[in-house]
């Protein structure tokens, strides 16, 4: 903690970048010195963590959403001791299926891909995002530009590097059972992608964690419900 403040960590997801923490960077400056984490060819959730434990304090809180919260929990993995406080955003911790669930996401994922390389980053993102937000956001232009906007900012090849990285995640089960620190899950109650009963679970292998669970709020939860986010940030960086 440094002038009364703490250091906080925070991680994107996929194809994201500082954007996605925008309203958090300003709102949390009275209490916290913000250290965005920016991705760049990592292949692996290990690797990025390594990346994020280059660029962070000695000790610090910990804030990651969607494969950002992957990454997270492989730096609690990696270096328990540095981490102060976690905090995890619309994420899952259990590793690819290996079945047919698992095969499709792959092949999904590819599909995506393919889209990328073929027809370009905006118009992938323009397909792949609506299913992401709340249905009543899908038409809210300022909020679907600034999304697609941030995508386009990364190539196909940081894209393909990417799914890599998630295609091979790791099973977190026992890293949930190893955070002592304060932890807080948040999720948006129609994230079909990282449901609130997953983040209960999680939840339930933290001893003393919180969850909240964000109404009319789809996977971005950072962008789509910004205030509550930050809300439930600040209790937890103040506990």
């Amino acid at each position: 903690m440094a002038n009364g403040r703490e250091e906080l960590v925070l991680l994107p997801g996929l194809l994201c970048d500082r954007a996605v923490w925008h309203h958090q960077l300003e709102a949390l400056s009275d209490v916290a010195d913000c250290t965005p984490i920016e991705w760049g060819d990592e292949d692996s959730l290990v690797e990025m963590a390594r990346t994020a434990l280059r660029q962070a304090p000695d000790r610090f809180c910990l804030a990651g959403h969607s494969m950002g919260g992957r990454v997270a929990l492989e730096i609690f993995r990696l270096a328990p001791r540095r981490v102060a406080r976690i905090a995890l955003f619309d994420t899952g911790y259990l590793p690819r299926p290996k079945n047919a669930a698992g095969e499709e996401e792959e092949r999904g994922r590819l599909a995506l891909l393919a889209v990328a390389r073929s027809e370009g980053m905006h118009a992938m993102a323009a397909q792949w995002l609506p299913p992401m937000i709340h249905p009543a956001r899908r038409t809210d232009r300022a909020l679907v530009d600034t999304i697609i906007e941030m995508m386009t900012h990364k190539t196909p090849d940081i894209f393909a590097a990417q799914i890599r990285a998630l295609l091979g995640r790791l099973d977190a089960t026992e890293v949930l059972k190893q955070i002592g620190c304060p932890a807080l899950l948040l999720t948006g109650r129609e994230d079909d992608w990282s449901p609130p009963a997953r983040h209960a679970e999680m939840a339930a292998m933290i001893p003393g964690s919180t969850l909240v669970v964000i109404p009319e709020c789809g996977h971005m939860s950072t962008m789509e419900r910004p205030s509550e986010v930050t809300a439930a940030m600040r209790v937890w960086l103040e506990r």
